[in-house]
């Protein structure tokens, strides 16, 4: 069973973190998971005509709020053409530095900033029905290119390399097993190795040259890296681990209720064998009625395994179909999922002790 350290949280800024065996560990040594939600927007509005946050704030006010919930982390998903100033309003200098005032106000309120790379360029036209032909970085595309994605870490890694505190989620949710009629030895290759895969008609950047673009810059920042199957297929994700000089990786799982790995028994048999290897955090997780049952037995779950998970997602957008968590920013919980995970929150010490 996990015991929560019965010591307060200590306040201050978030702690500096990197990886040791299979923890995230604070700069002196001490275990900590990741506790916390994701905060939508930032993929999506800059190239939607919505701004930076789709009109959300990013005040002291706002961090209030989450810190009511006992949020001590945040994922932030994020644009790379906005970043890179390819396309989108704000992009450039104006987003990054939109991004950078984010993070260091996230930071200095003890809360642990996770930057995703979510939305990406490479037109795809093999995808299912639901999924855009654009070329340009305007949905999920199965693999981040290797036009970009590139540029983009180095641009981040450069922006906050020497703050710790920060994390960086290398590609939201790999699915590349899907242009190849879901051969999943094809989509392990592709992943960790990027390049010309089949299905997927631009060039791919994979999880190497992503770890890659990172180090050469010199940031040592913890790295999060997904399976495949939207970033729910963790079973060959040791046997396809990227090489980090720093061995500072943790793996990136996401759980939610409609997945394929979606039971107890399922997770016993292919996330705790990874989770005694390396560091697992649920970067993703939610239900799709607006209930709380799923997401309960697997808070329990990754409590038991001492697992860092982030719920989606901290945005009012009304919970019809899941997967809102507020009905407002001043973080009024939604019936349900927002007042179970809450409920949750508030129980849990980020600094675990087994």
């Amino acid at each position: 069973t996990t015991t929560t350290s019965p010591s307060p949280d200590p306040g201050g800024p978030a702690p500096r973190l990197r990886v040791s065996g299979n923890k995230i560990v604070t700069s002196d040594g001490k275990p900590y998971r990741l506790l916390g939600v994701d905060r939508s927007s930032g993929e999506y509005a800059c190239v939607q005509g919505k701004g930076q946050w789709d009109g959300g704030p990013v005040d002291q006010a706002s961090v209030d709020a989450m810190k009511s919930w006992n949020i001590h982390a945040v994922r932030l998903p994020l644009n790379e053409e906005c970043w890179l100033g390819v396309n989108g309003s704000p992009s450039g200098a104006t987003y990054q530095q939109g991004v950078k005032a984010y993070v260091d106000l996230l930071v200095a309120n003890g809360i642990t900033p996770i930057l995703d790379l979510h939305w990406t360029s490479g037109a795809y036209s093999n995808g299912p029905d639901w999924h855009c032909k654009d070329a340009t970085a305007t949905c999920q595309k199965p693999m981040p290119d290797a036009q970009y994605a590139p540029q983009f870490w180095t641009g981040v890694a450069n922006t906050f390399k020497g703050n710790d505190s920060v994390v960086f989620d290398l590609f939201n949710e790999p699915y590349p097993e899907i242009g190849s009629d879901w051969n999943k030895t094809l989509g392990w290759q592709c992943l960790r190795d990027g390049g010309t895969c089949t299905g997927i008609p631009y060039e791919v950047a994979g999880m190497q040259d992503l770890v890659d673009a990172v180090r050469a810059t010199g940031a040592a920042n913890v790295l999060m890296v997904g399976g495949l199957e939207w970033a729910n297929d963790m079973r060959e994700w040791l046997a396809y681990k990227p090489n980090d000089p720093l061995n500072n990786i943790a793996a990136s799982w996401h759980a939610y209720s409609f997945n394929a790995c979606a039971t107890a028994s399922c997770w016993d048999t292919q996330i705790a064998p990874l989770a005694q290897q390396v560091p697992v955090v649920i970067g993703e997780f939610g239900q799709d009625n607006c209930g709380y049952d799923y997401m309960d037995t697997l808070m329990d779950w990754a409590a038991a395994h001492d697992l860092s998970h982030l719920a989606w997602t901290w945005n009012p957008w009304g919970c019809s179909t899941g997967g809102v968590l507020i009905k407002d920013w001043n973080g009024t919980p939604e019936p349900g999922v927002g007042v179970g995970y809450k409920a949750h929150l508030l129980t849990q010490n980020p600094y675990t002790i087994r």
